[in-house]
Formats: C-alpha cells, structure tokens, sequence
C-alpha cells in the first residue's frame, strides 16, 4: 500500500512539472504578414499553438473553460503573435479606448516575455477586443504590484477584430523593441487572459492564488527556429515645444513661458539603453492625488514623469520602499523656498544608462543637474546614483548602490552641512524558483559633512507563500544621522519589527471563494533613547475574495504611541498634545468592494473608534460609472471627524476628487480631476485634452485652476498649457 501511495505521488509531482516545463516554437518566415486580424497566411496555420491555459480565478485547480490560442513568427526585424481569444458570447468589457488600460474588470489578454531568462524582468504587451494595446515594464520578479510599470511606451502594431464567440489579435512588434542577447534562442513567455463573462482569469502557466497572476517565477519557454540576430535599433530623437499663459490672482501676476526641450533615446548593443534628456518639461503629466495624512510622518507619491520610469527598478528598489529607500526620484526637481515651501526646481539636463552588459549583469547610471535659483536661495546641484546588480542562484541577485548629490553653486547661502550628500549600499534580493521563498537584505551607510556616526541603515525581509501559508519576517534599522538627500527616510533613530502571518482558506461552497486571516505586529523603538518603545500597531485581519471578483475585508487595530514632540491629531491648528506624553488606543476598519464588472461599481470603507485621547470616525467611497467605451466617471471621496477633549481641538476634514475620462477613439482623449482639501482650503482643476496625432507623438491642451475656499470662494492660479511631443526616428 505504501509503494502505491508512493508512486501515485510520484506521477503526480511528475506531472505537475511536466506541466510547468510548456514550449511554444517560434517559427522563422520569410512571407509577409499582412495585420488584418485574420491569420489566413499559411505560416499561420502551420505554426503549433500555445494553449491548454489554466485558471488562475475563481480557481486554479482545473483548466480554463474557454481556451486561448498563440501563435509565434518571427523574421529578422519582427516577432509576429496571432491571438484566438474563445468567450461564450459577445458581451465584453471595455471601459476606455485609451492605451495602457488595466486589465482588472475587463476583457483582455496580455503576454510576457522574460527575454534574458533572469525571471526578474520581463517585457509585456496586451490588448482588448476593441484592439487597444498596452505595454508595460515588469520588475521585481512580478512579486509587488509597484514593479509593474504602464508609464513605458514602445513603437509596435496590431490588429484586432471581433468574431462570434472569439475575438482574434495579430501583433508585429520589433525586434528592437526588447533587449535580448545576440544569438539567443529562447525567452521565458507566459500569458494571462481575463475572461468577464465566464467569470474567469485564465494564464498558460499554471499559477496558484497564492501568488500575483504577473509572477515572472511562472513562465514556460519560446524556442526560436533559428538564433535571433542583433537588432539594429533606430535613434529616438523626441523634441518638444511648449507654451503656458497664466495668472497668480494672488500675487495679481500674470505671465507667460515658451520652452523648448526634448530627449533622445540610443540602443547600445542589444541590450543596453542611453537616454538623454535637455530642458524636460512634465506639464502633461496629470497632477498628484491629494491624500489626508493623519499620521506624523511625510507620504511618498508615485513617480510620474516619464524619464524617470523606464528601468527604475534598478534605482528605486534598493531599501526598503517605507522606511528607508535611499533613491526616491521625485526629490530630484524639487525644492525648498526660504519660506519652508516645496517648488519646482528646473532640470536643465540628465542622462540615463541602463540595462544588461550580459545575462547576469545589469547596470544603471543616472544623472541630472538642476539649476540654481538665487531668488528662492535654492543652489544648483549634481544627482548621480549608479546602481549594478549581478544575479545569483535561480532568481536572486545582488546590487550594489553609489549615491551623489553635490552643490555645484557658489552662492553665500549654501550652508557647509549642505555641500554634499553621499549614500553607499549593497541588497541582496532572494527569490527562489517558484517564489516560495523571497526576501531582502541590505546595509547602507550615508556620508554627509561633520557626520560621522549614527549614519547607516540595514534591514532584511524573509518571506515563506505557498499553499495556505504566508509568513514573513522583517525589520529595518535607520540610524539618527542617516541622511539621503535624494531618498525616502519616513523617520530616522528607529528599529522597527513588523512580520506578519496570514492564513489562506479556500472554501469548496458559498459565495466566497478565499478567506484571508492575519496578524501583523508593527513595533517601534528608540535606539538612542536606550531603545525606548516609540510606538506599535497589532493589526488583525481578515479578508474575503468574492465569486464575483468583489471583496470583503475588516482589520482591528490596537496602537500606542508616545509622543517625543507636540502633536495636533485633528490637523486644525489648535493645541497640542503635549511632548513626552503615551496613548493606547484602538479602531475597527470596514471594507466591502462591489463587483467591477458591473457599469457601476464601487468601493465602501469605514473607520471608528479611538484616537490617542479621543475618538475617530472615517468614511471613504469611490463610486465609478462606466459608460464603454467612451466615458467613465469617477468620485473619491474621504470624510474624517476627528474629536478631541478640551482644551484639544476637533476637526471635520473633507476630501472630494471627481473625475472624468472621455476617449473619443483610440487617439483623441479628454481627462478632468478636480479636487477639493478643507485642509489646504483649496479646489483644483486639472483638465487635459490629449491627441496622439502620429505613434508615440502627442499634442496636450493643460488648464489648471485653483480656487481658495476659505470664507470666500475666489481664483488663486489659473494657467493654460499647450504642449507638442514628436517622435522620430533615425
């Protein structure tokens, strides 16, 4: 009995990797493909599908009910995909006609190719049936939602067109759109395909729950007929032109600029990106979304500007991302006045170097210089991080960060402790083959005029996901001097424990289809205060993924925190809580998300309880109307009433943010954000026509108005913007 239930097991597992090991053939043509959305061409026919997907959604034990078909061709300047989507019917999901949709409560495929066969990055390009393409950058082994980058464009083609019962794609996308070594004969490739009417998330590779649907552990292999030559890439040159009218009501000043900039992009090798950049301007990029921040600390915004973005993995992940993250691109540009406010602060060039010297070796060198601002007493300064990463074992790696930032101005008011800033670091990222185990550790050391102690930080994250399990360990250490002028450093003199446990329980009825249970103990102490305990949050979790892709989810917090300062929790100016006071306090958290398919959805979130000495209550919506595929409204909406015992003061603070998104067709679209803060007493309007007259190549019409709401409602700044991108090729 024992030597069957043996090797049953045995031919199980045999299986189970026979699955995972998936080949698709590439095969090589020399006929032209004609993108009609037809595959009629006889290469087609005789090229051997990848297909047998899985589920991903509602579960990942049985194949999908409706199978996807691709095919691969290439020659010797393009890959060729030809993409049979099956669906029970017609009805699909398309909420927009823009590019680089997300692929959440919609209709879509999207494929990935880890063309270095790291398992760390991959290349990724998608559609819908409406023929909307997206391509994005995925880093970090696809284990972390931040390390999925949409803002990355790419010049390639496609053709989409709806059948009964199916939709076909046809692609041709450019060798030199990837970076590959020369020579090379296989990619690592996975696809994912979201299904709205079967209710299904369907991937080639078979993927458990447990894990993100983009994990890059999970790929199968394209082997190409004949080894791939070096793609000669053209030269990118993308000028701009840009002209802004505007009135400051306050000052009572009107003004007006003309700029004229532009970036260049180079391909070194096949695999090693040079991006230049001169004079850049980022007024098309849409405005940050205000949050309240309750807390005592800074909050770090997403970047947003586009020369930034590509590869900035390689920069950006050292650290850790809350606490201690050395490289945070958005310090560069930005500044502080003599009045204590942040401003922009001109970039007049840059230069970028980043991507792989071989299979192993990625490099990444970045610099930027700012311009000197006498007015604002605001020096010019050099930002130099160069990063190099080498990986080891199946998935993991190791990378070694040099930070600069140097005062290039001679003016009287730099300060001596302000000269220079320079961090040191070395991360070893640990991801194993199937991502059961990942993990970071790191140690960097800052070096700042007359510091010369106290000035390092180091951390490590170990965590275990598989089956029902996820269990991490992690903490982080950040010394009282550790200063990076161009990172992200919430708080310093800190040692901070937070791991966390959580439970999966996948139930065979109902209407649920996952349970999430969790506990997650965040403690803080002080080490130069004899490791005083500065504060802690026990958070117990639990969570419900619905049938119908909505969700459930209640979380009970029980904090205590000590004061080492003064501190006004309702944020409205009144008295203090007094330094060197302590508070133990705790809160319920409710959420429900309603099912995104529908043409209204909507997501409900409500707070209460206790708040250091007094109470909290806090509602938060976001209700969406979709109209596809042209019109989709949204309203974010925050409420908190906060309410202290005299002589502390209470607050009702609000936080509205409508907006609206009009795409005309797949070229012509029409966004508008506006946003009230009781807070900054202040509503914003961002509005921003864009047309993508030629590929790649834009024209942007920006209005942005600000009006004070305090007592009166009056204009504060308006401006108008008109901006013109193109790019050409060499």
């Amino acid at each position: 009995m024992i030597r069957k239930t043996t090797f049953f097991f045995f031919i199980l597992f045999s299986l189970h990797t026979l699955a995972q090991n998936k080949e698709v053939t590439v095969t090589y043509i020399s006929e032209s493909i004609s993108l009609d959305a037809l595959l009629d061409e006889p290469a087609w026919t005789q090229a051997i599908p990848a297909t047998d997907f899985w589920q991903y959604f509602p579960t990942d034990s049985i194949h999908s009910r409706n199978q996807t078909e691709i095919r691969f061709l290439f020659d010797d300047g393009y890959l060729y995909v030809g993409i049979k989507v099956n669906a029970i019917g017609n009805d699909y999901i398309v909420p927009s006609l823009k590019r680089d949709f997300r692929a959440g409560g919609s209709d879509n495929v999207t494929l990935m190719f880890d063309t270095f066969n790291d398992g760390n990055n991959a290349f990724l390009f998608g559609t819908n049936p409406e023929g909307v393409r997206r391509e994005a950058l995925v880093s970090g082994g696809g284990t972390e939602i931040r390390g999925f980058t949409t803002s990355w464009d790419t010049k390639w083609r496609g053709e989409t067109k709806k059948y009964d019962g199916y939709y076909i794609s046809e692609w041709a996308i450019p060798l030199s759109a990837f970076k590959f070594r020369e020579g090379e004969t296989k990619w690592r490739f996975n696809s994912y395909q979201f299904d709205t009417q079967d209710n299904e998330r369907n991937t080639w590779i078979h993927i458990p729950q447990s894990q993100f649907i983009f994990n890059l552990a999970y790929m199968g292999d394209m082997i190409f007929e004949r080894p791939l030559k070096n793609s000669k890439t053209p030269i990118s040159i993308i000028p701009y032109v840009s002209g802004l009218v505007g009135n400051d009501h306050q000052a009572d000043d009107s003004f007006s600029e003309f700029n004229v900039g532009g970036d260049a992009k180079f391909t070194i090798g096949n695999s090693l990106n040079l991006d230049l950049t001169v004079n850049p301007d980022f007024s098309q990029v849409e405005v940050d979304q205000l949050v309240t921040n309750l807390t005592r600390f800074e909050v770090n915004l997403p970047e947003r500007r586009q020369f930034f973005i590509e590869n900035s993995d390689l920069f950006a992940d050292f650290g850790n991302s809350r606490d201690a993250n050395p490289f945070f691109s958005r310090r560069i540009g930005i500044a502080t006045d003599t009045s204590g406010n942040s401003i922009q602060n001109d970039i007049i060039a840059g230069a970028r170097l980043s991507g792989k010297l071989n299979n192993n070796f990625r490099v990444g060198f970045l610099n930027m210089q700012t311009a000197n601002d006498k007015g604002n007493e605001i020096g010019g300064n050099n930002n130099t991080v160069l990063a190099l990463q080498h990986k080891v074992f199946s998935r993991s790696n190791i990378s070694l960060l040099f930070i600069n930032r140097q005062n290039t101005s001679d003016e009287d008011f730099i300060l001596p402790e302000d000269e220079y800033n320079r961090v040191v670091g070395i991360d070893y990222n640990l991801a194993n083959v199937d991502n059961s185990w990942n993990g970071k550790f790191f140690a960097h050391k800052s070096f700042s005029p007359m510091v010369d102690s106290d000035d390092y930080a180091a951390g490590f994250r170990l965590q275990y996901n598989k089956g029902n399990w996820r269990v991490r360990g992690s903490g982080v250490f950040v010394g009282g001097n550790f200063n990076s002028d161009l990172g992200f450093i919430r708080r310093k003199d800190i040692f901070k424990i937070d791991p966390q446990v959580e439970y999966l329980l996948f139930p065979k009825k109902g209407f649920i289809n996952r349970h999430t249970f969790g506990v997650l103990p965040i403690v803080t102490w002080k080490p130069n205060l004899d490791y005083q305990l500065a504060d802690y949050n026990i958070i117990l979790r639990w969570g419900a993924e619905l049938k119908n892709t909505g969700s459930l989810r209640a979380n009970i917090f029980n904090r205590y925190t000590y004061l080492f300062g003064e501190f006004d929790p309702s944020l409205s100016g009144g008295t203090p809580l007094p330094a060197e006071s302590e508070y133990r306090y705790s809160a319920l958290e409710f959420e429900y998300r309603s099912d995104s398919r529908n043409v209204f959805f909507y997501n409900i979130q409500t707070t209460f309880g206790e708040f250091f000495n007094g109470t909290v209550y806090t509602q938060r919506a976001d209700l969406n109307l979709r109209l596809q595929p042209h019109f989709t409204m949204s309203l974010q909406g925050r409420y908190d009433h906060i309410k202290l015992p005299a002589p502390f003061s209470s607050n009702d603070i609000w936080l509205l943010g409508p907006r609206f998104e009009v795409t005309f067709n797949k070229s012509l679209f029409w966004n508008t954000f506006v946003q009230y803060s009781s807070l900054s007493n202040n509503v914003g309007i961002n509005s921003r026509l864009q047309w993508r007259f030629a590929p790649l190549s834009d024209l942007f019409l920006v209005y942005n108005d600000n009006y004070i709401t305090d007592n009166v409602f009056a204009p504060r700044f308006r401006s108008i913007n008109l901006k013109v991108t193109y790019w050409l090729y060499l």
